[in-house]
């Protein structure tokens, strides 16, 4: 597929949604006509070649993303280099599946760890871990696991693995195409997971002796917090109906017994959704005021002004979008075009990078 060479500026396919536990002051606005607009040049490229790639992160000047097939591609003064992941058990190959959130260590620069999700096949059965890597040279190393027995299928295995301000580790799980499994807080499925970077089990988690932070999710591959704390989460719907929702402790974000704006008592409904429409939502981080999010099917990324409630794509042309980051001086994302799903351009994937202020503008 040809990429464009410009950036979008669309506003708003805003939908109303509603948030039961929350302030009901913020008004979404009503649609409005579609306006486009450009940027004048096109983003930095970064990085090209790479290989289903699925998270970012960032080390002073060095960038580290994670791909599904069992590799880190670091990127340091402008030298690739792809190293190899150690695993103890057996790299699942299935569709969605494999190595998938990576995150660093609060203290990568001194210990060389970080955290990671990833799917493994045993016995027949595909099953989700969270674990400990520790970097040694151009390889990684599994050291540690912290969870292991996350319910995994052919499809939806979540993934997204963020430490909050409260320095505590959260990670996105699927429901494993098993949607009851979502509603049932014994299990690992469908859920936000909240636990000490050791692995164990924070004693003011919502659920006595469980990570259950919160439930009733279909595949949720999306967190960010805001200046006040505040949690938000991405989540693909079925087929439509995708979300932003607002997460707060032991709440039941209703799936599969509501979607969209259905209700039923004690289940929340999304801050936002995206309808009949398709976004599939992956990777968020949020800045300013506004959610950054990267949407696969709707090949682009959107910002979501938190409290005017306007949604708008501001970069498309690059096909599937898989995560953002944003440091304060820069927003990067990656393309996602050779997950199988994709239509890949010569040189894809790519790590991209925009300055903050030529979005600034736009969202």
């Amino acid at each position: 597929m040809k990429r464009g060479l410009l950036f979008f500026l669309m506003a708003t396919l805003t939908l109303t949604g509603c948030n039961m536990n929350k302030d009901d002051s913020i008004t979404q606005p009503k649609p409005d006509k579609e306006v486009t607009g450009t940027l004048g040049e096109d983003p930095d490229v970064l990085v090209t070649n790479l290989h289903s790639p699925w998270s970012i992160q960032k080390d002073g000047d060095t960038m580290y993303v994670s791909e599904r097939t069992g590799t880190i591609v670091e990127w340091d003064k402008g030298k690739m280099t792809r190293q190899k992941v150690h695993l103890k058990k057996t790299l699942s190959a299935k569709a969605e599946a494999g190595l998938l959130g990576f995150l660093l260590t609060p203290d990568f620069s001194k210990s060389g760890q970080a955290f990671a999700y990833y799917t493994y096949e045993e016995g027949g059965d595909s099953i989700n871990r969270i674990i400990i890597l520790q970097k040694v040279g151009d390889n990684w190393q599994e050291k540690e696991t912290l969870i292991d027995g996350i319910p995994s299928g052919e499809y939806h295995h979540g993934g997204r693995i963020k430490i909050g301000p409260d320095d505590k580790l959260y990670a996105t799980t699927g429901d494993a195409r098993k949607p009851e499994i979502a509603q049932d807080i014994n299990s690992l499925g469908g859920k936000v997971l909240r636990m000490n970077l050791d692995g164990t089990i924070p004693k003011d988690n919502p659920f006595g002796n469980s990570y259950v932070y919160s439930y009733g999710h279909r595949n949720p591959q999306g967190l960010a917090w805001d200046e006040s704390g505040q949690l938000y989460e991405s989540e693909h719907g079925d087929s439509a109906h995708d979300e932003l929702n607002m997460i707060d402790p032991g709440k039941n974000y209703g799936w599969p017994e509501i979607e969209g704006d259905e209700q039923k008592p004690d289940m929340v409904n999304p801050l936002i959704h995206s309808g009949e429409q398709t976004w599939a939502p992956s990777g968020m981080a949020y800045f300013d005021g506004k959610l950054y999010f990267a949407a696969l099917r709707g090949e682009s990324v959107k910002s979501y002004d938190v409290q005017s409630g306007k949604l708008t794509t501001i970069i498309t042309g690059f096909g599937r979008i898989r995560d953002v980051s944003v440091d304060g001086e820069f927003l990067y994302f990656i393309s996602n075009n050779t997950d199988g799903r994709g239509n890949p351009d010569e040189k894809d994937d790519k790590l991209y990078r925009v300055p903050l202020s030529r979005l600034k503008n736009m969202s």
